[in-house]
């Protein structure tokens, strides 16, 4: 059985939606979520779903920076953020502005609407060209890569160190119980 160029694209298009709903339902799920791990943890998710949508764009490095920096590293600080100010753990009554609605939502629709309205009038013709071979971008990736991580790979290791001993000061220092 040999796939056609036409199911590739259904498929892509396919993946798209499913991550992209996946990534709409964390959204709600961080803004409306009365619980800060769980909100954090349901922004990990949308993320993530970044990340997918960069490996359906053929862009590698790109989604694995993604989870590296705002997955590994921007979550992990926003975690030890919310257990070094000891924040209330559990459910926050106080999180919920529920008079915010009424204005937060038509606002929030507007934006929508305005946002497609412009998106589909300034690219309603255009088509996006697919090129044949990914060699380009696999060879540009790796160029990036290489002048990236060649010579500055132990300066990073050298940072990660510093970060986890500012780290682990902190936890020290604010938790004296």
């Amino acid at each position: 059985m040999m796939l056609l160029a036409s199911d590739i694209e259904v498929a892509q298009n396919v993946g798209f939606g499913i991550i992209a709903t996946i990534m709409v339902l964390g959204a709600l799920n961080v803004v409306r979520s009365s619980n800060v791990v769980h909100a954090a943890l349901s922004l990990v998710a949308v993320m993530a779903g970044a990340a997918a949508q960069y490996l359906l764009l053929s862009a590698e490095f790109v989604a694995v920076t993604q989870v590296l920096v705002y997955i590994g590293a921007v979550m992990v600080l926003f975690l030890f953020g919310v257990m070094l100010t000891r924040a209330k753990l559990g459910k926050d009554v106080d999180l919920n502005n529920d008079k915010g609605w009424a204005v937060g939502a038509p606002v929030a629709l507007l934006l929508l609407g305005v946002m497609s309205y412009v998106l589909i009038k300034g690219f309603e013709d255009d088509k996006i060209v697919v090129s044949g071979k990914g060699n380009a971008s696999a060879a540009a990736n790796r160029a990036l890569s290489d002048a990236i991580f060649s010579s500055y790979a132990l300066p990073f290791w050298a940072l990660s160190f510093v970060l986890l001993a500012a780290v682990i000061g902190a936890i020290v220092l604010a938790r004296k119980d």
